[in-house]
C-alpha cells in the first residue's frame, strides 16, 4: 500500500514558523528588565519632580484669572469680600460705554505702545548694526548702553522729574542756553504723553539693541558677501539680505517689548500720580483700573476693565505674531 503524502498549505506553514519563532525568542535578560524598570522610574520621577512647580504656576495663573472674571460679573463695591450680586455683563457694558475715561485710556495705551516700541525698534536696530562689527572701546560702549536698564522705572521717573522740572530742571536751562524757549514737559497736558514716550525710549532702547545684536551675530555671512560681490550697496544688503534673515528675531523682540510697554504702570504713576494727571492726560487702561480699585473701590467695574485689558493685550500679541509670520513666510 503506498505511503500517504501529507500536504501543507502555505498559510499553515507560515503560522507554524511564527509560532516556532515565538517559542524560540529568548526571554529578556535580568539586565534588560532592570534597564526598562530604571527608565520607567526615571520618567515617573521626572514628572513627580515637575508636578509641584507646574501646580504652583497653574494655581498662580488660573486662580487670579477665574477670580477676576467672577468679580467682573458682580456689583462688588467698597470691599472685595462684601456681599455682592451677580449682574451678568453689565460692568462690561458700562466700561465699553464710557467715552470719558475708558476709550481715551485705551487710545492712550495704544498710542504709547506703538510710538515707544516703534522708536525703540528703529533706534535699537540702528545701534545694533553699528555695533555688529568689533571696534575699539566696544566693551565700554556696551557697558554704558545697559546703564538705563539697571534702574527701576520708579527711579527713572523721579530722575526725569528732576531733569524736566519746568522751573529748576536742567533741561530748560540747556534749552535757554541754546536760545530755545522753555518747555513744561511733564507739567503740560499736551506734552506729557510724548515726553513719557521719550523717557520709555531712553530706558528700553538698550534692551532692543541687545536682542537685535544677539540676532545679528548669529546670521551667516555668506549671503551678504554674495550680495556684495553682485554689486549691492549697503542699503540693498540691509534691506534684501540682513533684514529678512533677522525677521524671526525682530518679531520676537517686538512681541516681548510690545507686551511690556502695554503693561507700563510704574513710570506713569511715578511721574503723573493717580489718574495720570489732572486731566487724565497719560492715563492708560491699567492706571484707570488701578484708580477704580483703590480710589473709587468699584471692584466689579475694575475687574471688567482688567478683563478687557487682558483681551486687548492678547489681541495685540496675536496681530503681531500673524504679521511677523507673514513677513517671515
Amino acid at each position: 500500500m503506498p505511503a500517504t503524502e501529507t500536504t501543507e498549505t502555505p498559510g499553515a506553514a507560515a503560522a507554524d514558523r511564527s509560532a516556532t519563532a515565538r517559542t524560540r525568542r529568548p526571554a529578556p535578560s535580568r539586565a534588560g528588565r532592570r534597564q526598562r524598570t530604571f527608565e520607567q522610574a526615571n520618567r515617573r520621577l521626572k514628572w513627580a519632580m515637575l508636578a509641584p512647580a507646574v501646580l504652583f504656576v497653574g494655581l498662580m495663573i488660573v486662580f487670579p484669572l477665574v477670580f477676576t472674571l467672577n468679580l467682573s460679573l458682580t456689583d462688588a463695591f467698597g470691599a472685595v469680600n462684601a456681599d455682592s450680586a451677580h449682574i451678568g455683563l453689565r460692568n462690561f457694558g458700562d466700561a465699553l460705554g464710557d467715552t470719558r475715561r475708558f476709550w481715551p485710556a485705551a487710545r492712550r495705551t495704544l498710542v504709547f505702545t506703538v510710538g515707544a516700541v516703534a522708536l525703540e525698534t528703529v533706534l535699537g536696530l540702528a545701534l545694533a548694526m553699528l555695533m555688529r562689527r568689533p571696534f575699539k572701546g566696544m566693551r565700554w560702549v556696551r557697558t554704558v548702553l545697559i546703564i538705563p536698564l539697571l534702574a527701576t522705572p520708579v527711579a527713572i521717573g523721579i530722575l526725569w522729574l528732576l531733569i524736566l522740572d519746568p522751573t529748576n530742571g536742567i533741561a530748560n536751562h540747556l534749552l535757554e542756553a541754546a536760545g530755545l524757549p522753555r518747555q513744561e514737559f511733564l507739567g503740560s497736558v499736551g506734552q506729557s504723553l510724548p515726553t513719557l514716550m521719550l523717557i520709555d525710549v531712553w530706558q528700553w532702547t538698550p534692551m532692543m539693541t541687545l536682542l537685535l545684536l544677539a540676532g545679528l551675530t548669529t546670521l551667516p555671512e555668506e549671503p551678504e558677501e554674495a550680495a556684495l560681490m553682485d554689486g549691492a550697496n549697503a542699503w540693498q544688503r540691509f534691506r534684501h539680505v540682513i533684514l529678512p534673515m533677522l525677521g524671526p528675531t525682530l518679531a520676537t523682540a517686538l512681541v516681548l517689548r510690545a507686551v511690556d510697554a502695554l503693561k507700563t504702570f510704574d513710570l506713569l504713576y511715578a511721574t503723573k500720580g493717580a489718574g495720570g494727571g489732572s486731566d487724565f492726560e497719560v492715563e492708560p487702561l491699567n492706571v484707570y483700573a488701578y484708580g477704580l480699585t483703590f480710589d473709587y473701590q468699584e471692584y466689579g467695574l475694575a475687574a471688567a476693565v482688567l478683563v478687557l485689558f487682558t483681551l486687548f493685550i492678547i489681541g495685540v500679541v496675536v496681530l503681531l505674531r500673524r504679521r511677523g509670520g507673514r513677513k517671515n513666510a
